[in-house]
């Protein structure tokens, strides 16, 4: 559902309120707020953008935000002059991006307009030199998500062959794979761990295919960190009568109600928690507390990422297994438990 040759015109605007009540019964607060949020891909993804969304519209609805999307397509080719196009002639406040491949097209514009704020997630710009000090950068310990699912995957196997499908060969999707690879061995150390690199984000039929060959190589147990590609993993686990694990949201409950048999497939979800991350950073912008000019981490002890507990992990979990997640988490937070990580 993406808008590909997409001008600034075709801009997904949020029904908002302007009230000023309760939430500015403070008057240091900082008053309608104007927001925008450029996509480096489209809504829809039921994962990493859709998370994004969900803390956007929880803030807009609590601090009274005037926030709207714009949906930048796959083409890659097109992002830097829609945001560009954006940041020159909106009327906005803050400006919001994620993940990687918008850190330079981000630094452009926050160096081009000092007098405007600008939030990345999921990447930190270069704060060398003392530059964007109105970006604030907010990075996630995804390998501590991945550390769980492979503690989980490597507990519930049958084949003690496993799987993760990425979306492209990546500092950050090698988090994820040290982390669950990491996380499998420590309670399984003689399972095969399968990895393979879709090379896209927005192909769900080559993220069946490739899953389809890790199920078809033994894997009963797919973990996918390849965006709307990965949502391909679903159908082939459906198919092959195994199972999968998704990204960043709950994927079995945001498919549940239009695919019940495929949400049946997926154990549980890496959950990178976007919205509550976007959320805390706006809810401190409108109080006048988000530390711009530098990037925070935020891992299981933020509550920024973890597992999905949701109703097929919950039936098909053993109670002993699910005991063992808990403590791993508690572990991962206090400091007992080190998780590998791709970043040096």
């Amino acid at each position: 559902m993406w808008i590909g040759a997409a001008i600034l015109s075709a801009v997904l605007l949020f029904s908002l309120s302007l009230s000023l009540s309760s939430g500015y019964s403070d008057r240091n607060e900082k008053e309608n707020v104007k927001v925008i949020y450029f996509i480096n891909g489209a809504t829809g993804d039921k994962s990493f953008f859709d998370s994004a969304v969900r803390g956007i519209s929880r803030a807009k609805a609590d601090y009274h935000l005037n926030a709207s999307i714009i949906e930048g397509g796959y083409n890659e080719s097109l992002w830097k002059n829609m945001i560009e196009e954006a940041a020159d002639n909106r009327d906005y406040d803050i400006m919001i991006a994620g993940s990687a491949p918008m850190i330079g097209l981000l630094e452009g514009v926050a160096e081009k307009h000092p007098d405007k704020k600008f939030i990345i997630f999921d990447s930190s710009v270069n704060y060398t030199g003392g530059r964007f000090s109105n970006v604030y950068s907010i990075l996630y310990r995804q390998n501590e998500g991945a550390y769980l699912a492979g503690v989980y995957a490597g507990l519930m196997t049958q084949s003690n062959i496993i799987g993760i499908l990425g979306g492209q060969n990546s500092t950050t999707i090698n988090d994820f794979v040290v982390g669950y690879q990491q996380g499998a061995r420590s309670v399984n150390p003689d399972i095969d761990v399968l990895v393979r690199y879709a090379g896209s984000w927005n192909d769900p039929a080559r993220g069946e295919a490739l899953a389809g060959e890790m199920y078809d190589e033994g894997a009963d147990i797919v973990f996918q960190a390849a965006g709307t590609t990965g949502l391909g993993v679903f159908p082939a686990a459906l198919k092959s009568g195994k199972y999968a694990i998704g990204v960043d949201s709950d994927q079995a409950e945001m498919i549940e109600g239009t695919d019940p048999e495929q949400a049946g497939r997926i154990l549980t979800s890496v959950m990178k928690n976007v919205d509550n991350s976007l959320y805390r950073a706006l809810a401190q912008y409108v109080g006048g507390r988000l530390p711009f000019g530098r990037a925070e981490t935020q891992g299981i002890r933020e509550e920024a990422v973890g597992l999905a507990k949701s109703r097929c992990y919950q039936e098909i979990t053993p109670a002993d297994i699910k005991a063992r997640i808990n403590q791993t988490e508690i572990d991962i937070r206090d400091g007992r438990i080190k998780v590998e990580s791709a970043f040096k």
